[in-house]
């Protein structure tokens, strides 16, 4: 059995004529977790898109637990997202029911649990996060790290082998990102599982993840642990590692010379 659950395997991919990714290559190791980093609209959440089979790539393979994602029928699809949990950017909980309910949904759609098993799981889960004193609350009553955490509740809901995460720091105040940031190391490492965390957040990220990827122009700008990153001397990865402005990432996009947009 190989160390590693996914291989991403000269990948490209584009949104039609805009080409995204170029022949990346991509390991995500079991038991670890792993980041993806890099500016905005550099390609980060697409990752997770191939890895769950939403997406297909223009070239190359995503292999999961030894199966290509892209060659699999309705059924192994299926079956292999029955493995990964996510965690949506913004918690993406259903709004119409309880947290109790929200946790309690996957283990309803994907298994024939009787409920009293149900009602132990979920209990199990929010206690995990810190919440099982508000499984009757409705996600409107939530703050916002609240909400993420009863997400990341209903994302392991299933002890899925791997756990995505997508921006899972956004819009949280420092505590809540630290509590975060603990919730993702220790649920990982209590359930054996591989995670996978796109985020721009370096400080957090650099705490506690196990090895790190940086996309750039398309390709793998830098690869390694939070030690070799920070060490490093490559121009991007010194500029997003200490939020300089001035760098190879320019402020402006493209565009004409200034005098000619305005015609002078």
């Amino acid at each position: 059995m190989t160390d590693n659950l996914i291989s991403i395997e000269n990948v490209s991919f584009a949104y039609g004529k805009t080409l995204l990714h170029k022949d990346i290559n991509m390991q995500f190791s079991r038991g670890k977790v792993s980041a993806i980093m890099g500016g905005s609209g550099c390609g980060k959440t697409t990752i997770l898109r191939l890895i769950g089979g939403q997406l297909q790539p223009n070239s190359g393979k995503v292999v999961v637990d030894g199966d290509v994602v892209h060659e699999q029928d309705r059924n192994g699809l299926y079956h292999l997202r029955r493995k990964m949990g996510m965690l949506f950017q913004h918690g993406a909980l259903f709004t119409d029911l309880s947290v109790y309910e929200n946790v309690a949904f996957p283990m309803r759609e994907h298994t024939d649990l009787p409920e009293n098993i149900i009602r132990d799981l979920v209990l199990l889960k929010l206690n995990a996060v810190g919440l099982r004193g508000a499984q009757d609350k409705m996600p409107a009553e939530l703050s916002g790290g609240m909400a993420r955490r009863v997400a990341l509740a209903r994302a392991v809901a299933l002890d899925p082998d791997i756990i995505m995460y997508d921006e899972p720091f956004a819009g949280l105040d420092p505590i809540s990102m630290a509590v975060i940031c603990d919730l993702i190391r220790s649920l990982n490492d209590a359930l054996g599982a591989t995670s996978i965390i796109v985020t721009h957040d370096v400080a957090e990220t650099f705490s506690f993840a196990d090895y790190i990827y940086f996309l750039a122009d398309g390709t793998i700008a830098a690869e390694g642990s939070p030690k070799q990153l920070m060490a490093s001397k490559l121009p991007f990865v010194k500029q997003f590692i200490h939020s300089e402005k001035d760098g190879p990432v320019p402020f402006h996009a493209d565009a004409p010379n200034y005098r000619t947009d305005l015609r002078l």
